[in-house]
């Protein structure tokens, strides 16, 4: 017997999912988050779930991990100090930025703070043309008087980056090997090995968040490494990317500004999954959790790739799924702003103190607390039982709001939901409607510990007509660990326009590519059976500043690929701006290539469908209270764990389980289909 286990690490929750090769078998885990040290709380959720299968860690054949180390302390900024080496003449580079404003039209948004302070971004002469000309050869004195004086401020990572270090990394590498003469006990990060491409305020960005968050991750990393091992876990752990794709601990430490959106990575790679199981390409996904929901747009049953991202206020040029997040979740705290209206989130309860109804000290109420008042969510225990909850301190705190609102109880509770269901809307409209796309066309996957108990409304204000409920929601970004593969991806910038003379130059730019990717399969030790790579080229017209990626037609680069690279922008461009300019010159922009080495994944066998009553899943029945009708309506509860395929539910009905909670409304009906998926749709 080899269990498989992935393991997510959420701002509320650690969700734990254990998968038998052998059997087939799924469990699934929770416990509470331990944000002062998540290690802690991994290892908790790992040994109490292999307790519970009756396994042990050394029984643990793969070991998987998504976390938001990385994110949330960029978002709190608790990285190291970090100082910057870079081109004389740029040092301000990073604060002048793009010179955008966060909101057009707020006058008095701030942008987030500088990650390094100017008096530790230090010059040096150097300087390279566009076309790799070196005007200046690097000074390396000036290297290590900036090494020296860094080391003497006492920052514990250091930036490199030049204003053509993409295209001519030697000056880059000079400055590396001189801070490891001078400063070996920094994290060093150049801005060529994490963004190899152009423009420079961009990359400068990324390799200062790299250097940034390097120290932090690496002391993460070897804490975690430290507490699997003591439990006797012997499998290679692997951590997950934002493009969906897992790396070993040691490239994860080196690159952490490629983990900024770890967790929800997996949680699409998983949808997508249960969507090919269900017959579903076109999804779209909703995965509410604690603090936050992301929300991605899968077309074909494939998720769109963005090469470059702002992430809480910080430009990253790193590949990532194009996932769009908001502060909408469980804990999210429900307020009165100044102008006497009801707002919800961002503002989150985390784990600890967590909603009011946890009676852990806190006294704003929660999107958590609206659910267990209205008794959409059991208003007496979560977790299957494990976790007491109370609904007199819940009602306390949204009473207090509501006398502030001069609304009664129950109505500010539904507000609550209202509220934070519309935050969910517009999320779910920006990754759709705004980029062409109709969400009527699209089933809604709903997952984390509180997708299930909003969808069918949030289905409903989009007039989307199918809503899939995975067979384990709550831990679903766990689940996907168990079904992604192994990837790295490689890029150069070679800017021109797209002409038959370009052929021998495109070419050679992905033979280069897939040459980093050879050498990464052998250093991965992948086996050629289980290698893959995918070729796009970022691609616009002459004289736009965005570009759009397109797909690279397998085979060899010939005159036809570069016919089906002008269609295939031609194509995305309407999709995207609703017009293609047929006679306006193309430019090829920036050369990928994504490397994947496949690893054997958790698998899942149908069921035969059986009768449609599913009466004898019904564990009781709880007055619930639903918008739209006349108060409380009796509900009947079902235990999902007694579904089967087959089963029909006519709403209103509540369906539980131990990771999560699915409200079926009236005029809905919910059907589980052979993986145990359960599909709500209109009666």
């Amino acid at each position: 017997m080899a269990w498989r286990i992935g393991v997510d690490s959420g701002g509320t929750f650690t969700d734990v999912c254990l998968f038998d090769d052998a059997s087939g078998r799924v469990e699934v885990w929770k416990v509470p988050s331990t944000p002062d040290d998540p290690s802690r709380g991994i290892a908790q959720g790992v040994e109490e779930g292999v307790q519970r299968v009756g396994a042990k860690p050394a029984d643990v054949a793969y070991f998987g991990h998504g976390t938001t180390v990385a994110t949330n302390a960029l978002i709190q900024h608790r990285g190291v100090p970090t100082g910057l080496i870079t081109t004389a003449g740029f040092r301000d580079l990073l604060e002048i930025g793009r010179q955008k404003r966060p909101d057009l039209y707020d006058i008095q948004a701030d942008k987030p703070p500088v990650l390094v302070a100017r008096d530790l971004r230090l010059e040096v002469p150097e300087r390279v043309h566009h076309d790799g000309r070196v005007e200046t050869a690097v000074d390396e004195q000036a290297l290590r008087e900036a090494a020296r004086a860094l080391k003497k401020a006492g920052v514990k990572a250091v930036a490199v980056s030049f204003l053509y270090g993409f295209v001519r990394p030697e000056h880059e590498q000079i400055a590396r090997r001189i801070l490891a003469e001078e400063f070996p006990e920094a994290f060093v990060c150049t801005s060529h090995e994490v963004a190899p491409e152009f423009r420079e305020y961009e990359r400068m960005s990324t390799a200062v968040v790299n250097a940034y968050l390097g120290p932090v991750m690496q002391g993460y990393i070897r804490r975690l490494a430290e507490r699997l091992a003591a439990l006797g876990l012997k499998a290679t752990p692997h951590l997950t990317q934002s493009n969906g794709g897992v790396i070993g601990f040691e490239q994860a430490a080196r690159l952490p500004v490629r983990t900024v959106l770890s967790g929800p990575s997996t949680g699409v790679v998983a949808a997508q999954a249960v969507g090919k199981m269900a017959g579903m390409d076109d999804l779209i996904t909703f995965d509410m959790g604690g603090t936050s929901t992301d929300v991605a747009l899968l077309q074909g049953g494939a998720c769109r790739m963005a090469s470059e991202a702002v992430v809480h206020g910080y430009p990253i040029k790193a590949p990532m799924l194009d996932i769009h997040t908001v502060g909408a979740g469980g804990g999210s705290i429900a307020y009165v702003d100044s102008g006497g209206l009801m707002k919800v989130g961002p503002r989150s309860a985390g784990a600890a103190p967590g909603p009011v109804c946890y009676d852990k000290g806190n006294d704003e109420p929660t999107v958590t607390d609206a659910n267990v008042v209205l008794q959409t969510l059991n208003p007496e225990y979560l977790l299957g039982g494990r976790m007491k909850v109370r609904q007199d301190l819940a009602k306390a705190a949204i009473r207090r709001l509501a006398d502030k609102l001069g609304m009664e109880l129950m109505a500010t509770a539904q507000g609550i939901i209202s509220v934070v269901t519309a935050n969910m809307v517009r999320a779910i409209r920006v990754i759709s409607v705004q980029r062409g796309h109709d969400p009527r066309d699209y089933a809604l996957v709903a997952f984390g510990g509180a997708g299930p108990l909003h969808a069918a409304y949030l289905a409903r204000e989009l007039e989307m007509k199918r809503v899939l409920v995975p067979r384990t929601p709550g831990i679903l970004c766990a689940m996907g660990l168990l079904l992604t593969d192994l990837r790295a991806d490689f890029a150069t910038s070679k800017p021109q326009v797209l002409t038959k003379k370009s052929l021998a130059d495109v070419a050679e730019s992905f033979d280069a590519l897939l040459g980093q990717a050879r050498a990464w399969f052998a250093e991965e030790g992948i086996a050629p059976a289980a290698q893959r790579t995918t070729r796009t080229v970022d691609m616009r017209y002459a004289g736009q500043n965005y570009e759009l990626p397109v797909p690279v037609p397998e085979g060899p680069i010939t005159l036809a690929t570069l016919e089906a690279l002008a269609e295939g922008f031609a194509t995305a461009h309407k999709r995207m701006y609703g017009f293609a300019a047929k006679d306006d010159p193309v430019q090829l922009i920036t050369f990928r290539v994504e490397a994947a080495g496949l690893v054997n994944k958790a698998t899942f066998q149908p069921r035969p469908e059986g009768k449609a009553d599913a009466s004898a899943a019904i564990v009781g029945r709880r007055q619930v209270w639903l918008p739209g009708g006349d108060g409380y309506v009796d509900c009947p509860i079902y235990d999902r764990a007694r579904l089967d395929a087959g089963h029909r539910i006519p709403g209103p009905a509540i369906v539980e389980q131990m990771d999560a909670t699915t409200v079926i409304p009236p005029g809905m009906t919910g059907r589980v289909e052979p993986y145990l998926n359960l599909i709500l749709e209109a009666s």
